[in-house]
């Protein structure tokens, strides 16, 4: 933690050089720390969307959790509207940050309604005045969701992997939150279901200003529905940009490598595209490579991105990379 760290107030969501480590048991009483998120720095406008993408691993998810403090962050700062979020400052923060979670299966208690599932939120922060009050604003947040006034009675198992995560989009809401973390909220469900959400929660950002961690595997997704894209490799941020920039021009060559399996329906188009195949596995996060993370798969890799890692480096209009050959 950086106390003499000063935070940009035109940022709603401030991240500076985040760190998450896991103690894994080696043998022997020893343990090695997992660095899942090793040092990422972003920031979030109010009413902005930020996209989040990188292969299984790479530590978005934990990302995500840290900033809400589900992780105790290992080190760095996280910042909302100005204010340090640490131990103490989070139960006061908690009704405008929440989280919709990947899996819409195990996300929603099995013995609650969905009632009871949405206004679980109303209860905790003392939402309403009443229960008339009280079953208002949950009738009120399920029809904005998409949701049917008699779906109120049943249970989340008498629902659809779409429906599901409706219920849990209402649930995060229900505070009326000034920024959510979307967690792979779409990624489980069907393509046709996948479109209807994004739609919904860009509507939903229209209505109420909220802002958006938007973690994804599928770049598609996430330029759509972004202002900005950050893309994540072995627990680092190797790029940042506009989301129509990254596209047009990845300058990390994992960003490059990234873009280039993006399916396109457009035949003649899909054929002129050349695929970028990266070579090798991606290294253990229990035994990183010196330097750069990234350069055991790189064929622009020299000696220089063994002996040291890049920072993001400004290459003009926001678009940060960390890479020393770009």
């Amino acid at each position: 933690m950086n106390k003499d760290y000063v935070p940009n107030t035109e940022n709603l969501i401030e991240v500076n050089q985040l760190k998450q480590y896991f103690p894994i048991k080696a043998g022997f009483g020893k343990t090695i720390p997992l660095k899942a998120v090793d040092g990422v720095s972003f920031s979030i406008k109010p009413g902005e969307t930020l996209g989040l993408v990188g292969e299984s691993g790479c530590g978005k998810t934990t990302v995500g959790r840290s900033l809400l403090r589900l992780y105790t962050p290992t080190d760095g700062d996280v910042f909302f509207d100005g204010q340090r979020v640490d131990a103490k400052s989070i139960a006061g923060m908690r009704k405008d940050m929440q989280m919709v979670f990947q899996d819409p299966y195990s996300s929603l208690n099995p013995r609650m309604t969905v009632e009871d599932i949405i206004g679980e939120p109303l209860d905790v922060h003392k939402l309403y005045d009443s229960k008339g009050d009280r079953r208002d604003k949950i009738l009120e947040l399920m029809s904005l969701v998409g949701l049917n006034a008699e779906h109120a009675t049943r249970y989340a198992h008498e629902f659809s992997g779409g429906q599901r995560q409706r219920i849990g989009i209402a649930r995060a809401l229900a505070t009326n939150p000034r920024f959510i973390v979307c967690d792979e909220a779409v990624s489980a469900l069907d393509v046709s279901i996948q479109a209807q959400v994004i739609n919904m929660f860009e509507e939903l950002q229209e209505k109420l200003g909220v802002a958006y961690l938007f973690i994804a595997h599928d770049l598609l997704v996430v330029h759509h529905i972004s202002d900005r894209i950050a893309v994540m490799y072995l627990g680092r941020v190797v790029e940042i940009a506009d989301a129509d920039e990254l596209n047009n021009n990845p300058l990390h060559p994992y960003t490059q490598s990234l873009l280039s399996a993006v399916p396109y329906p457009d035949p003649k188009m899909a054929k002129e595209r050349q695929r970028i195949i990266l070579e090798g596995d991606v290294p253990s996060p229990l035994h990183m490579p010196t330097g750069c993370a990234f350069r055991t798969r790189c064929k622009y890799a020299t000696e220089q991105c063994a002996m040291e890692c890049p920072q993001l480096a400004d290459r003009g209009d926001g678009h940060m990379v960390a890479c020393w050959n770009k």
